[in-house]
């Protein structure tokens, strides 16, 4: 029993000892870089060239998708055929929820679209990147 509480109270005393010891030797000394740290810049420009071509292949999935006809589960024509027979059936809770779900899904084709005019520029610039290192 004896040997446990000293045991303890070594640990409690070395513990303090090493807590305000470590704190003044951090206070006064700025990190060091690690050896295996790389300079990034920080925006993923790596990343982004490489996951590129299934961004756009993901793109323009949504957009087909979107813009199909009314047999195409998720596109616009489909959910405005919904809307139109929630009204027909004087079902006005449920054409509210749709015309809701309608104009964001409307709206998301513009998005989609520009997204893909960024990517596509995204794209040439990775080309001539890769062209230059190569170099």
């Amino acid at each position: 029993m004896r040997t446990r509480t000293l045991a303890i109270t070594s640990v409690a005393a070395c513990t303090a000892l090493l807590g305000v010891g470590g704190t003044a030797v951090a206070a006064g000394s700025s990190p060091a870089p690690s050896p295996s740290a790389k300079h990034h810049t920080g925006d993923g420009a790596k990343s982004l060239c490489k996951r590129a071509p299934k961004i756009d292949k993901r793109l323009t999935k949504a957009l087909h998708r979107l813009q199909g006809n009314a047999e195409v589960r998720g596109s616009v024509a489909r959910l405005e055929k919904r809307v139109a027979s929630a009204k027909a059936a004087g079902h006005n809770e449920i054409e509210t929820f749709l015309s809701h779900k309608l104009a964001h899904r409307k709206s998301m084709i513009p998005t989609l679209q520009q997204r893909q005019k960024d990517l596509a520029k995204v794209a040439a610039w990775c080309r001539t990147q890769r062209s230059t290192t190569s170099s």
